[in-house]
């Protein structure tokens, strides 16, 4: 399975303005497969089937509830800073959760894809968001006000099951992240982030991987919780020990065995 991250920017949708920052040419989007930063890419899209367990009847009481609302790539979903409201619902696109440092610096949380909510940790209303949601490409939301949730949950036994379900699976996301930059050195996370793109987006030539991406050093400094700078450092420097090869269409991992005793042992 191979991945291609060059894609042309949409037309935004009448009626819409895009709020959010200028998206570069070629932006991280994760295919099938949600993208956060992990140890493994095994549960990575867990929480995208949190509502699995919803009867067709209500699934139908919930869209009746709820608003549809559409962003255009580029376009600011919620805002860190800003006051809860309720929960959206990713029913097309893909949407980039990040943090703001006062610093400016970012940290990108994940990337979340269609079955994913967004917009916790708050559930029915109150408090503010403590990051903020950008769409990454034309995406369809179904919007849920906290006082909708709250009726809901009274209502919907199985969907106030499914809302814990959800609730554990980002849980456990934000744990991984967590856990990668409490005890992995920035190195292991990028040799970490590097072996989990081939994994999930690589293809295999010989003993090498290849991702068919182009993806951004700021991008990638966001993921692992580093520099730009320092990305591009790193980078050279795997290239020139011959772990990687990086050109204008893919990066391909010539010693895939290499980079993940990297992750194993730790990076000098």
């Amino acid at each position: 399975m191979s991945l291609d991250f060059e894609i042309a920017r949409p037309e935004p949708k009448r009626g819409l303005r895009a709020t959010g920052p200028e998206l570069p040419p070629q932006v991280i989007l994760p295919g099938p497969q949600s993208l956060f930063l992990s140890e493994t890419v095994d549960g990575l899209d867990e929480g995208a089937h949190f509502l699995d367990p919803l009867k067709l009847e209500e699934w139908a009481i919930l869209r009746s509830h709820g608003r549809q609302l559409g962003f255009s790539a580029g376009e600011t979903i919620f805002t860190q800073g800003d006051r809860h409201g309720g929960v959206f619902i990713i029913e097309r696109g893909s949407v980039r959760v990040f943090y703001s440092a006062p610093s400016g610096r970012e940290i990108t949380l994940a990337y979340w894809t269609p079955g994913n909510f967004i917009g916790g940790p708050e559930m029915t209303g109150g408090g503010t968001h403590i990051w903020s949601g950008q769409a990454l490409d034309d995406c369809e939301i179904l919007f849920l006000p906290g006082h909708v949730l709250r009726k809901l949950i009274v209502e919907l036994p199985n969907f106030a099951l499914c809302l814990i379900q959800g609730l554990a699976s980002k849980g456990k996301s934000y744990t991984a992240m967590a856990q990668m930059l409490g005890t992995r050195s920035v190195i292991e996370r990028l040799a970490q982030f590097l072996m989990n793109l081939g994994k999930l987006h690589g293809v295999r030539d010989g003993h090498a991987i290849i991702i068919n991406a182009k993806v951004t050093h700021d991008q990638i400094a966001a993921m692992v919780g580093s520099t730009r700078q320092w990305v591009t450092m790193m980078m050279k420097r795997f290239q020139k020990e011959g772990l990687l090869t990086v050109t204008p269409r893919h990066i391909r991992i010539e010693r895939p065995h290499l980079l993940m005793a990297m992750v194993s042992k730790g990076g000098a």
